[in-house]
């Protein structure tokens, strides 16, 4: 009887922990801010169809911040923190270094506007607008409009360190992909899906320059590149390129949020290892095979994807707060 006593304590302890893990994510929903701030989602939307139709930048920067920022800590908007003093933040690491400004000012300026709206100020955080920026951008792009889940409350530190081993690299194998994106709970389909992220946007030479210059003993160029792609790259990117140069992820339809990603890879116009190897690794390529026949098939896995990583490492009650200055904590 006694052990009976003990094991059921230990399965009431077990459960409790249990809900104690989710309730981050548990809090999150879609009318989150109904009474607080209900017209939230259009005062967002608004301030990122203008930036966005004043330059491109801001779909694909808006879109990468989120990845960075939900990859490190949870997504509690802590990669838009300043440095400050001895305190290097996670936007200063070398991984976010190439994180364009269009994404943070993106940020900030629907902050502004939200807390312009006197029933609004100071009621809704970073991580939210941030949410919703990207999900906007990537329907401004031609990509799903969804429903996003809010609720999140701002992290209370930002670390270059908390950056390190945190985010993918171009020269991942599916076994690399797959592990760090299973320590956020997401699945091999989910990684596929996310990665779809690379048809906007660009990248700077020296993140794929070891695929076309001495790639390998007897093959300086990797063999799973297009012949044509890679002589298209060298000419875009000589030896000794201007580090400012950058290419475009897609080259079919660079400004199009769609499943050419996925037929890109299917030519062997993947631009990063990480890219290439979803259809080189028996493992991956169905699934390639599949989206890139069935659009609408890759954007719904897409929205399961984004839903899930939204949930990451969300913050709440004493793990956060909402920043008066996204850039700043209070």
């Amino acid at each position: 009887m006694g052990r009976l006593v003990v094991n059921v304590a230990c399965l009431v302890v077990a459960l409790s922990l249990c809900g104690f893990a989710q309730m981050g994510s548990a809090q999150l929903r879609h009318n989150y801010y109904a009474k607080t701030c209900p017209n939230v989602e259009n005062i967002v939307r608004g301030v990122v169809t203008k930036k966005f139709r004043q330059t491109f930048v801001t779909a694909p920067a808006t879109l990468r911040l989120f990845f960075h920022d939900c990859f490190v800590q949870g997504c509690d908007a802590s990669v838009i923190v300043a440095s400050s003093g001895n305190n290097k933040a996670e936007k200063d690491h070398p991984d976010n270094l190439s994180l364009a400004g269009d994404g943070f000012d993106t940020v900030i300026k629907a902050k502004a506007a939200v807390d312009a709206n006197p029933s609004c100020r100071n009621k809704v955080s970073c991580a939210d607008i941030l949410a919703m920026a990207t999900r906007d951008v990537v329907s401004l792009t031609g990509g799903p409009f969804y429903a996003v889940e809010l609720g999140r409350l701002d992290g209370l530190s930002s670390t270059a360190a908390s950056v390190n081993g945190k985010l993918p690299q171009p020269t991942f194998n599916l076994n690399q992909l797959n592990s760090l994106f299973a320590s956020h709970g997401l699945t091999q389909t989910d990684m596929i899906a996310l990665s779809a992220a690379h048809t906007l946007g660009f990248s700077h030479c020296s993140k794929f320059s070891n695929r076309i210059y001495n790639f390998a003993a007897g093959s300086r160029v990797d063999p799973t590149l297009s012949k044509n792609y890679a002589a298209q790259l060298q000419g875009m990117c000589p030896r000794n390129v201007d580090p400012r140069v950058a290419i475009n992820m897609d080259p079919v339809t660079p400004r199009t949020f769609d499943n050419v990603y996925y037929k890109n890879l299917q030519q062997g116009m993947g631009l990063f290892t990480s890219d290439q190897v979803l259809f080189t690794d028996g493992r991956s390529k169905p699934t390639v095979n599949a989206w890139a026949q069935n659009s609408a098939a890759f954007k719904q896995a897409f929205v399961t994807a984004m839903t899930k990583l939204g949930r990451v490492g969300v913050k709440t009650g004493s793990q956060g707060n909402i920043r008066r200055d996204c850039g700043l904590f209070n």
